[in-house]
């Protein structure tokens, strides 16, 4: 059976690929849209990590410089190699401008003292994410000492107190500050008596216990 096509048909496609060509424009639109707003996000966040960033890792460095003077050694991450360039190691620097310091997710200062069990004791700096929130956390982490488990032998207890926490798009350079400044008085000091204790009972007495975990 032959059959034809109704002198209306075409007027129907034209007009069915009109709605279809402005629902996609309309989309394609929107999408653009989005595309900028989310780039400029994007850019904005990077930005403002790589400046937090870039100062937290000049601050730690100055923290490593005056640990140093007491032959106290720290390791510092990320390496100094990393971030700076060095006249006169380590006191004459200046930090690289090539360097991505929007890419660094942790930073950190780690005592590497053998004796009072001080191995581990470090300031670390870290990004996490809540409900799509990135948040910037400060802790002060310590080895508590060792257990035997049966199948997994001998581990180190590490434990954590949080120093800082606050959404890394209003942080209060202040107040992060002022805490670093505490801490890092009553760490040299431990160091200077030889008394680990005294950062431990000042951790203990003014900051919330953090997580606890082996290693």
């Amino acid at each position: 059976m032959l059959v034809t096509a109704s002198p209306n048909s075409g007027c129907a496609m034209a007009k069915s690929e009109g709605k279809s060509g402005d629902w996609f424009a309309d989309l394609d639109e929107e999408l653009e849209r989005k595309t900028v707003d989310i780039m400029k996000e994007v850019t904005e966040q990077s930005t403002q990590r790589a400046e937090l960033n870039k100062t937290l890792v000049e601050d730690f460095w100055k923290i490593w410089i005056r640990f140093n003077k007491i032959n106290v050694h720290l390791t510092i991450e990320p390496e100094h190699s990393m971030f700076a360039h060095f006249e006169e190691f380590p006191n004459v620097w200046k930090m690289k401008d090539d360097f991505d310091f929007s890419s660094l997710n942790h930073i950190s200062l780690t005592d590497r003292t053998q004796d009072q069990g001080r191995v581990g004791d470090s300031v670390k700096v870290w990004y996490y994410a809540v409900d799509s929130k990135v948040h910037l956390r400060i802790v002060f982490e310590y080895c508590e000492g060792e257990h035997y488990y049966k199948y997994a032998g001998w581990k180190r207890i590490f434990s954590q107190f949080v120093l800082f926490d606050s959404p890394s798009d209003s942080v209060n350079m202040q107040k992060l500050h002022d805490v670093l400044v505490d801490i890092v008085k009553n760490w040299y000091e431990s160091h200077l008596r030889r008394d680990r204790e005294i950062i431990l009972k000042h951790m203990k007495d003014k900051y919330p216990k953090g997580e606890t975990f082996t290693q």
